[in-house]
């Protein structure tokens, strides 16, 4: 396939353009290069034929129609968002601009592009979304694909409005969409703001590692390879207009989490005392969703995918790439919220 990525740049983007070019489809890589885009996540592909990079912001109808023109890919796969829930609570504006009118104008160039070549039966939009539209779960059940919308972040109410989007595109207009949503990703490329690397780094410098909270939030985690594999599938071999959940099937708790890191690198590089010793309890975030948990039985049963590493193995695997890959985070921490609480209120 001739596939256009967008935000091939950052954590999940990335993966996903490494993988395609590896799988040997061509990848047209479009991304703004934001704060947390980093054309150093693609070096191992940059050098492929089958690999190709357009600096674009996906706002920009005109900078997109031009790039579809050019490259006239089989497929759209959407992932360029803001990603950051205390981002969104600091300055929601940008996700407004980003995930909802970026989405409808990338929505709306694919419309163009799809009707001028005919309306093609094998392009598909495939728009990339995530289990937090779904809101918060109480101790037992999980998110299944007809789980009612909740979002109570502007983070998440802003995927969701996207979400509604490509579905009324589909449903009003005809274009081909496949949806997903997914659990919380980790693994290597991960941007120094989220919750494991910024423990893994501040481990390894002796700082405090924050939780908010008491620890005890629950998230279900997702090796972002093995996420990028499930994405494939689904934009090969998903049915049209469906969704699909997309889980770790690996729940832990935020200090759970935080113990097995700790407990890795007390292993890989031990100091004068455990690294447990450095969590340091922090005011929660506001509005923090207590649990999310996917049940990925559809995509299981229809197109025969499933985690393949388990939370352990993803958690050495994504340790050990960054002690081995310390220039690429030293690269970033002088970017804009690294090194310091967002979203506090």
């Amino acid at each position: 396939m001739r596939i256009l990525v967008t935000g091939g740049a950052g954590f999940i983007g990335s993966a996903v353009v490494r993988q395609a070019v590896r799988a040997g489809h061509e990848v047209i890589n479009l991304d703004k290069l934001t704060y947390a885009g980093s054309l150093s996540n693609v070096a191992e592909v940059a050098d492929s034929p089958r690999y190709s990079f357009e600096k674009a912001d996906i706002c920009d109808r005109a900078a997109v129609d031009a790039i579809l023109a050019r490259h006239r890919p089989d497929a759209v796969m959407h992932l360029a968002a803001e990603s950051h829930v205390d981002r969104s609570i600091d300055g929601p504006a940008a996700f407004i601009r980003t995930n909802i009118l970026g989405t409808y104008t990338l929505l709306e160039a694919a419309r163009a592009y799809w009707t001028a070549a005919g309306r093609p039966e094998g392009f598909r939009f495939h728009h990339v979304s995530t289990d937090e539209v779904f809101g918060s779960l109480g101790p037992e059940g999980r998110f299944t694909e007809t789980t009612p919308y909740d979002p109570r972040s502007p983070y998440s109410a802003s995927k969701a409005s996207s979400d509604h989007l490509v579905r009324a595109w589909h449903h009003t207009y005809g274009l081909p969409v496949v949806l997903t949503n997914c659990s919380n990703n980790y693994g290597p490329y991960h941007f120094p703001e989220k919750l494991i690397p910024v423990v893994i780094l501040n481990a390894l410098k002796g700082a405090p590692i924050p939780v908010y909270g008491t620890g005890s939030n629950v998230r279900d985690w997702l090796y972002v390879e093995d996420h990028a594999d499930a994405l494939l599938a689904v934009v090969r071999r998903g049915r049209i207009g469906e969704s699909y959940n997309i889980g770790g099937e690996n729940e832990a708790t935020n200090l759970d989490l935080v113990r097995r890191i700790c407990a890795i690198l007390d292993r890989r590089r031990p100091g004068n005392r455990p690294h447990a010793e450095q969590i340091t309890f922090v005011a929660d975030r506001p509005g923090h969703d207590q649990r999310y948990a996917i049940d990925p039985a559809k995509l299981r049963d229809e197109l025969g995918w499933r985690p393949s590493v388990t939370l352990d193995e993803g958690l050495e695997r994504t340790v050990d790439w960054f002690l081995a890959n310390e220039a690429w985070w030293r690269a970033l921490e002088d970017r804009p919220g690294v090194g310091r609480r967002l979203g506090s209120g």
